[in-house]
């Protein structure tokens, strides 16, 4: 059935391009920056951080927090952003990217600001590892077409991870798939009689 999904969304709406960003590092930082707001808001910023040269983890590693804060702040929350920012640039000063994926995520799940759904975000979109991205989307989605249950992340990503194939490209574009299916027929109150999946 998930895949029946993936290939209808697919066919509907095309392929999405996910993650739009033209360095790891602005990956990384839009994996922050979207926290709690739009992406909209994150380009702002990002926009922001390029026009200043600040848009790598160096430079975000060199630059005091107050600057930080001030090039961020169409983001929200902008003062514990920047302290998260500043935590995930000292994590990879000198992170070896050879390290297997389940211990990389451990690690990132250690760093101050990274919750499970931003450290798959990193690792899936900046290091194109094999881990499936779930977001409150992908829940509604899947409690819609009474398709699972849980709404516990773990769950639900193994859920994904057991009956998709172990394709990187696939849970990029699986993944973006659902967040423009959720902004445009599965949003809060849905338009069910005109979503591409109604008969999935």
């Amino acid at each position: 059935m998930l895949i029946e999904i993936y290939k209808l969304l697919l066919q509907f709406f095309g392929k999405q391009y996910w993650w739009p960003a033209e360095t790891k590092d602005e990956i990384i930082i839009g994996a922050i920056l979207t926290q709690n707001t739009s992406w909209q808001n994150v380009e702002k910023a990002i926009f922001n951080l390029k026009k200043e040269g600040f848009c790598n983890l160096c430079k975000i590693r060199e630059i005091p927090l107050e600057d930080i804060q001030q090039l961020i702040k169409p983001a929200g929350f902008y003062k514990q952003k920047s302290v998260y920012l500043k935590e995930i640039a000292r994590f990879f000063e000198n992170f070896d990217e050879n390290t297997d994926t389940l211990q990389f995520r451990k690690m990132l799940l250690n760093v101050k600001g990274i919750g499970f759904e931003t450290a798959d975000s990193i690792l899936l979109y900046a290091f194109s590892r094999p881990v499936f991205v779930i977001d409150a989307y992908t829940i509604r989605l899947l409690k819609r077409k009474k398709l699972f249950e849980s709404s516990k992340y773990e769950e639900v990503q193994s859920f994904f991870m057991q009956n998709l194939p172990k394709d990187v490209e696939l849970f990029k574009e699986y993944h973006a798939l659902i967040v423009k299916l959720a902004k445009t027929y599965c949003r809060k109150n849905p338009y069910c009689t005109e979503c591409p999946i109604k008969c999935a």
